[in-house]
């Protein structure tokens, strides 16, 4: 089950590899730039807006209290005065509602802004990081490499470190996988469980899908947890039933004393 070591690309096409992914980084860092400015400059109008519109909302509002103030005043005077300050004041009102509606869609035509540069900033960042990964392959490679030497930690890192740069790619399912084959070999059933099911759950048609789901079983068999363990056991036999993994579930499953389908109890 365990794959053989992969021997480095030339030197060469890896230092070709680093300079295309250093020049497309330089490339999205110009965009970026560019971006940032026009960014800057949309948010400077934004504000400048909304800083007119809550100058004229406070003005609005001022008028408003005065102008109640005077009717409270000159109520006992006339009925007409009242009638028409009433007016005055029902309009004033209308323009304040009207200039919060606007504020409001400003405020949040500005956190989108905000939101998409963000998006941006994290995207830049990822290529940057990726940058100054080494080329999938040869980390990949590495990383197995260490797990067949028994160099448990350094594989560990590297593994996440694949994850990490290289998170959509079929080998990070494998990574995943040896991640968890490390975790389990050292009793860490926990954690093992979990990161055989990112296999199942996220490569669900990768080459080591049958392995994860039979190791988790196994996992959750070594954490008390029986039922759940045999359901895992039972579905590698339903879905991969002339595989070798199928042949270990039912083995595990008969020393358990459960048939392999689900037509007995536990």
């Amino acid at each position: 089950m365990l794959g053989l070591c992969l021997a480095a690309p030339p030197a060469f096409s890896v230092n070709k590899d680093i300079v295309a992914l250093q020049t497309e980084v330089e490339n999205l860092q110009q965009q970026m730039t560019q971006m940032t400015q026009s960014f800057n400059e949309r948010m400077g109008v934004m504000r400048n807006l909304i800083e007119q519109n809550t100058d004229t909302a406070n003005k609005v509002a001022t008028a408003v209290t005065t102008l109640q103030n005077t009717l409270q005043k000159q109520e006992s005077d006339s009925g007409s005065k009242v009638d028409q300050l009433s007016g005055q004041i029902q309009a004033l009102n209308d323009t304040l509602d009207e200039l919060k509606a606007r504020l409001s869609k400003v405020s949040k035509q500005l956190e989108d802004m905000q939101a998409a540069q963000q998006n941006l900033t994290a995207q830049q960042t990822q290529q940057q990081q990726q940058a100054q990964a080494p080329p999938p392959d040869v980390l990949y490679n590495s990383a197995l490499g260490d797990y067949n030497s028994g160099k448990n930690d350094l594989a560990v890192q590297e593994f996440r470190d694949y994850i990490k740069y290289y998170p959509n790619t079929d080998l990070a399912g494998n990574s995943y996988f040896y991640l968890a084959d490390i975790e389990y070999r050292q009793g860490n059933y926990q954690q093992a469980a979990k990161d055989y099911d990112q296999v199942l759950q996220n490569f669900p048609s990768g080459n080591k899908a049958p392995a994860a789901q039979l190791k988790k079983g196994f996992a959750l068999l070594e954490l008390g947890q029986k039922e759940q363990g045999i359901a895992e056991l039972r579905h590698v036999v339903q879905r991969y039933p002339r595989s070798q993994e199928a042949l270990q579930a039912r083995e595990r499953l008969r020393k358990l004393g459960v048939p392999a389908s689900g037509a007995g109890g536990l």
